[in-house]
């Protein structure tokens, strides 16, 4: 069965976005616009520099772009490490203390939802902070790896710059060019077959890349959290990949309001009953002393 067109969204102001979500409570989807106002750039924003990710493909089946992406994630990871929440952050976790926010689905990998006091959230691509093994399945914190990156590495970070000066990328990368040295660690678990002394698997930011598939556990869970609720919040995201807009295209299908709060177009606009041109931060920081709390 085709899907039935649907009308292309209002822009909108505040006042339109308070009347639609008065009384509701929401299910939020956030995307890299919410974290810009901590210092972590996004990928498609309007004065975003032209980027081109690195693939699942490219990762696992190239070593040297494999040792390019943790040179550079060597570095970047250090400074996403460092980032705070900011308003936007903190009123959607404010929202969730007084039951108007249901949950939070995010497409960032940077926890800054958890560090602000949100305590539900879905981390649909995954995060930053965690490191998995291709081979054995062995999860690590990235600051074990970190640790055996300097070792192997001592000095590198250093001698690129200071990490403040870096350009930072959303999962955590940074852009350096000398990185044909780089010594990259492999997994040091036990042989799962018992026939070396460790297992030597390649490892993998626990962060689904381009070319990887959200794991079905999780996108079940958040269809679950955006019919828990009775309207749907988009905040700082372009929407242009599927494993997001998926969401606001269900939300649109099964009769619930859609807003949509970002900076430029979004490829979900046509599902949005208001999109508002505007910043995050600003934005959520208002309807966090706006909206009312939904009745029990």
């Amino acid at each position: 069965m085709s899907t039935p067109p649907v009308a292309p969204a209002s822009t909108g102001t505040l006042a339109d976005v308070v009347a639609l979500l008065a009384g509701c409570r929401l299910t939020v989807l956030t995307g890299a616009g919410v974290s810009t106002d901590s210092g972590i750039p996004d990928y498609r924003g309007p004065d975003s520099p032209p980027r081109t990710p690195m693939t699942f493909q490219q990762f696992v089946g190239d070593a040297a772009f494999r040792r390019h992406y943790w040179a550079r994630n060597h570095v970047g990871w250090r400074h996403v490490h460092r980032t705070q929440p900011n308003a936007g952050h903190r009123a959607l976790a404010a929202l969730e203390a007084r039951g108007v926010v249901h949950g939070v689905i995010t497409q960032n990998v940077d926890l800054l939802h958890e560090a602000a006091g949100s305590q539900h959230v879905i981390d649909l691509h995954g995060r930053y902070d965690r490191v998995a093994c291709l081979r054995c399945g062995r999860v690590v914190p990235r600051s074990a790896l970190a640790e055996r990156l300097e070792a192997l590495n001592p000095g590198f970070a250093e001698r690129v710059g200071v990490v403040a000066d870096v350009e930072i990328a959303p999962d955590a990368d940074a852009v350096v060019e000398q990185t044909a040295d780089f010594r990259v660690e492999a997994c040091w678990a036990p042989d799962p077959d018992g026939a070396a002394p460790r297992c030597g698997g390649l490892l993998k930011p626990e962060i689904v890349y381009f070319g990887e598939n959200v794991p079905r556990e999780r996108v079940d869970r958040a269809f679950a959290m955006v019919e828990a609720a009775d309207a749907l919040l988009v905040a700082g995201s372009s929407l242009t990949v599927q494993s997001g807009r998926r969401f606001v295209r269900h939300a649109a299908q099964t009769g619930r309001p859609v807003v949509v709060v970002n900076r430029g177009a979004t490829r979900g606009d046509r599902y949005a009953d208001v999109r508002l041109d505007a910043g995050t931060s600003e934005t959520l920081t208002a309807l966090s002393t706006t909206l009312p709390t939904p009745p029990p």
